[in-house]
């Protein structure tokens, strides 16, 4: 019988806790946080476990030679129940999409699911797997804009007029520069992640870090010491792990790297999620990274 334990590995369970991030810095962007915000996360949750899932079945005859002690190669976790798990899991996370956000929410929620298995299946493994992945983190900024203010309007600010209507998917286009922010993200840490196992040439980490420097400033916005601070954190903690990449370009401290990227987004959203406005829930994004880091430590990440 499969373990609880042994599916918390397979999903890399403490990694999900990158992922709220997403949803909450793309409904602060468009200015659609509500109570519908948190519902689209849970979903996003959903739909990153599933997509671990799928990648460790789709991965599993390969990991029987580089990664034995993984859930299926280890004979923990059998190939059937992964992929049982993986397409259990998206169904879930869409059937809470649709029912958090309706058809608007649902139009994003089922390209981003598509997006995860076709990086799975298809391009994880090609020169198309960084941009994919990217793709996927892009789209899950998006799932937090996705539904617009209730029943299509929006305050504006105190004193500065009535409430107006919005057109429809105004707040995807106001999302859109925080997508992209975390998209170039995981464009550096999915392409370090390629280089887990055989090492990477000292190229790699050079350019990974100017993307990270890139998307630290991109985080910063206006002068404001909140986003400011934690855009700083998120740039001096990952860029530190890739400099020892530059400095030793071996296999673990290109996982080193890897983790980092991953327990360090928090901060990334966080800051994102600030510079909009929203400076208290940023901080409580933010302070999901130290949380990551410590169950790192229990459930690899990668």
């Amino acid at each position: 019988m499969t373990r609880l334990a042994d599916l918390a590995e397979l999903v890399r369970a403490p990694a999900a806790l990158s992922v709220p991030g997403d949803v909450l810095s793309g409904a602060a962007a468009a200015g659609t946080l509500d109570r519908r915000t948190p519902a689209l996360a849970g979903a996003s949750v959903l739909l990153y476990w599933a997509g671990m899932a799928a990648n460790d079945w789709a991965d599993r005859r390969l990991d029987a030679v580089e990664r034995p002690e993984r859930p299926i190669p280890s004979g923990r976790v059998r190939p059937a129940t992964a992929l049982g798990v993986a397409a259990g899991l998206t169904a879930a996370g869409l059937a809470v999409a649709g029912a958090a956000g309706g058809r608007r929410a649902t139009a994003v929620a089922v390209p981003l699911a598509a997006t995860i298995w076709g990086y799975d299946l298809l391009a994880k493994n090609t020169a198309a797997g960084p941009a994919v992945m990217a793709a996927c983190r892009g789209l899950d900024v998006l799932l937090g804009a996705s539904v617009g203010p209730r029943r299509g309007r929006e305050a504006l600010p105190a004193g500065r007029g009535p409430v107006r209507a919005l057109p429809a998917g105004s707040g995807l286009v106001r999302a859109l520069p925080a997508a992209l922010t975390v998209a170039a993200h995981t464009w550096t840490v999915t392409a370090l992640s390629r280089r887990e196992v055989s090492g990477a040439d000292r190229r790699l980490p050079r350019a990974t870090l100017a993307g990270t420097a890139l998307v630290a400033a991109t985080a910063l916005g206006r002068p404001d010491p909140v986003p400011v601070a934690l855009a700083a954190g998120y740039a001096g903690r990952y860029g530190a792990a890739q400099a020892r990449v530059l400095a030793d370009p071996s296999p673990a401290r290109v996982r080193a790297a890897v983790g980092a990227g991953i327990t360090g987004l928090p901060a990334l959203q966080g800051a994102l999620t600030a510079r909009a406005g929203a400076r208290l829930l940023g901080l409580a994004v933010a302070a999901a990274a130290p949380l990551g880091r410590r169950l790192a430590r229990l459930i690899s990440p990668t």
